[in-house]
């Protein structure tokens, strides 16, 4: 294998990334090297370059992927060469208060943990990656608790996908909200967790799946996700909802933006006693104000939904079952097939809010 490897790196918040040529770092003890296959573009990517989310720099970017290991260091017991993996940014410690009482994607080692410092440049600067990955590079080093093996019939660019954006939107419905069958739900915003959302409410039988968004060009994939009718988000939204869910409102809804506005939107498109579900990350100074006498009189339960409530070691092989036995499905997601050097490009597209999810697609130069 070559000295070298190549990596998305963003020198600064506000930059605009490029690939660049990389020292590869040695493999150690409980470490493995894992030659990337497929890593898709997602939201947490764009929050480090538009400086939402602050890591250290120079940063590679990256971190929904798949591969197959290539290397492993002494004493690693849960991975072997050949395995095809996903990647998981958020390994558990297995050690802590959250881990050892059943919350392992609160845990107190890994959460909040935007980078750390994995390797040098070709001048011998640190290198920094993201959430402990650095995915959008030809090869990972990465502990061996933060790849979960599955199936070798699962597609990279599928398996890909399960590390953070089906995990999150799915771990929404099937753990934190539970939906059940019959119920109604609404999804605000349709990036490629939201549709994630749509595509497991179905697939628990909600009866009502209605999917919103400010493009009508997401109809569309909200049709292919499951989605049973589609809302172009207006300032008359909870209206609009009311009168598909007899009046009452939806049991459920997803908000997967990331924004003070659109929690209020699903606040008020949710019945009285019903459930809404924060999924999507915003700012520290965005603030949600509700009022005390509707938080009481509602009787709402707001929220949030942080990695799908779930544990990867045990989900993310139950999602690629469910995938490759078709009770999941996935094909919708990825509208864009794209190299590393077009992931800045797909980045501007996620901005606009067009498509769901752009996979970036690397070769096998890591192979023997």
């Amino acid at each position: 294998m070559t000295a070298y490897y190549n990596g998305l790196v963003l020198q600064s918040a506000g930059a605009r990334p490029s690939v660049a040529e990389l020292r590869r770092p040695e493999v150690g003890p409980g470490q493995v090297r894992v030659a990337v296959r497929a890593a898709g573009v997602c939201h947490s990517d764009l929050s480090m370059v538009n400086g939402t989310i602050r890591p250290s720099y120079p940063l590679v970017l990256g971190h929904e992927a798949a591969g197959e290991v290539v290397e492993v260091g002494a004493n690693v017991t849960r991975a072997a060469v050949g395995d095809r993996v996903v990647l998981n940014w958020q390994p558990a410690c297995r050690t802590c208060w959250f881990c050892e009482n059943g919350e392992p994607w609160l845990c107190s080692t890994s959460s909040g943990v935007a980078s750390l410092e994995n390797g040098v440049t070709l001048d011998d600067e640190p290198v920094h990656v993201a959430l402990g990955l650095g995915a959008f590079a030809e090869q990972v080093v990465a502990p061996e608790n933060a790849v979960i093996k599955v199936p070798s019939a699962l597609e990279f660019e599928v398996a890909a996908l399960l590390s953070c954006g089906v995990l999150t939107g799915a771990g929404a419905v099937r753990n934190t909200a539970r939906v059940r069958s019959g119920e109604s739900v609404v999804v605000i915003g349709l990036g490629g967790v939201g549709l994630s959302v749509v595509a497991a409410a179905r697939a628990a039988g909600a009866s009502d799946v209605i999917a919103v968004d400010v493009s009508e060009a997401k109809k569309g994939l909200a049709e292919a996700a499951g989605a049973t009718d589609f809302v172009v988000s207006s300032d008359a939204l909870s209206k609009e909802i009311r009168t598909r869910t007899s009046g009452r409102g939806a049991d459920h809804a997803f908000e997967c933006v990331g924004r003070a506005a659109t929690i209020r939107a699903a606040w008020r498109a949710t019945r009285r006693g019903g459930q809404v579900t924060v999924v999507g990350m915003g700012s520290n100074d965005d603030l949600v104000q509700l009022s005390a006498l509707d938080i009481f009189s509602s009787a709402r339960t707001l929220r949030s939904s942080v990695y799908g409530s779930a544990d990867p070691d045990l989900e993310i092989p139950r999602l690629a079952e469910d995938v490759l036995t078709g009770r999941l499905s996935l094909n919708h997601l990825i509208t864009n097939r794209i190299t590393l050097a077009e992931v800045p490009d797909a980045f501007d597209q996620m901005s606009r809010g067009e498509g769901a999810r752009s996979v970036v697609t690397i070769g096998q130069a890591l192979l023997p």
